[in-house]
């Protein structure tokens, strides 16, 4: 399993009205480390031929990050049907490795060109050593 990693800093511009992390921006985070991990293992010629668009995501929030918290972002593709790679991403505190969320979205294969979703093909699967399951 190819899994990627980043850190992030908790801002004042994170918070909520609660003095958390807003659940929107758990939400950009998921999709930015995503995208990261796209653009990390795929060639500019793969990220000209295909585009990734989100069908649904599934987000469990279990606890609160605050200003100054130092977290870890991780994401991986679980697996892959069809046109559909469904990605895990976890975000834990640094310091106290206390999970806070975990999701799992599913993202859709598309060409950019017509936007019809493509079946993944083997060279993308194995970019991230994931698998496909039976349809």
């Amino acid at each position: 399993m190819n899994s990627y990693t980043l850190g992030k800093r908790v801002v004042p511009e994170d918070l909520d009205a609660l003095d958390h992390v807003n659940n929107v921006r758990y939400l950009e985070w998921i999709q930015e480390i995503s995208q990261a991990h796209w653009r990390e293992n795929a060639s500019a010629g793969q990220q000209d031929m295909y585009i990734w668009v989100v069908r649904k995501h599934e987000i469990i929030y279990y606890g609160a990050a605050k200003l100054d918290d130092e977290l870890l972002m991780e994401t991986h593709i679980a697996n892959n049907k069809g046109p559909i790679s469904i990605r895990k991403v976890t975000i834990k505190n640094n310091k106290t490795n206390t999970l806070l969320v975990s999701a799992s979205t599913d993202w859709c294969l598309v060409s950019p060109r017509t936007m019809k979703p493509l079946r993944i093909p083997e060279e993308i699967k194995l970019l991230f050593n994931s698998s496909e399951t039976s349809t």
